[in-house]
């Protein structure tokens, strides 16, 4: 069973080619906006370019474009090659790789969003989901909120400085590492904005 694993949600791109559940090829580097150019030719260079019996990819929160990036390329992929498809949120696997790494709880994992905000979640010290919701916070009202002595993720270190105070581990999703959260229940291949959209209807705007 081999199963590929996308993620573009942040400024990292990672992809692995996964075999019974351990890495047989991967691609992990911090390419900031660069997504769009560089994921099919890091899937490419996979072991038989990728090709697999199953498709995992992470549907958010995070970039708005590199999200969709991701969640694109998987349903063609998974069209074209007719497999499986299925998805994982961004949270999830870098809690898992919290839980793993530094087993300290709770694990608040945040992820940097838009407009001065971050998106973040609470889990149990295992990795486990303490609150269901996502949420999407200013940075200012969020450092009044946590009091977490050690923040995780892509934010944390905006959250950290916010506060004055606590450590921050800056931690990227890892496609390698998603035998992790395989016992999770798959989500659907379509994007966890975590945030309204920006760009408003003329009717929402109060315009006729």
């Amino acid at each position: 069973m081999r199963l590929l694993v996308i993620d573009t949600a942040t400024q990292a791109l990672s992809v692995a080619l996964l075999e019974d559940g351990a890495p047989i090829g991967q691609f992990h580097e911090i390419v900031g906006r660069g997504h769009a150019e560089a994921l099919l030719p890091a899937i490419a260079a996979l072991p038989d370019g990728g090709r697999a019996d199953a498709i995992a990819v992470d549907v958010g929160p995070g970039s708005f474009t590199g999200v969709r990036i991701g969640i694109a390329a998987a349903r063609a992929l998974a069209l074209a090659w007719d497999i499986s498809l299925h998805g994982f949120s961004a949270p999830s696997l870098i809690a898992a790789q919290a839980a793993r790494d530094h087993g300290q709880g709770p694990l608040i994992v945040t992820i940097t969003g838009g407009h001065g905000e971050l998106f973040w979640q609470s889990f149990t010290a295992d990795g486990q989901s303490a609150t269901d919701e996502i949420r999407s916070t200013p940075i200012t009202e969020l450092a009044s909120r946590i009091d977490a002595p050690v923040i995780y993720g892509t934010g944390a270190e905006a959250l950290v400085t916010a506060r004055g105070s606590g450590t921050a581990v800056t931690l990227y999703p890892d496609a390698s590492v998603w035998p992790l959260i395989a016992a999770l229940p798959g989500l659907p291949p379509s994007p966890i904005y975590g945030r309204g959209a920006d760009a408003k209807t003329m009717a929402e705007r109060g315009l006729s």
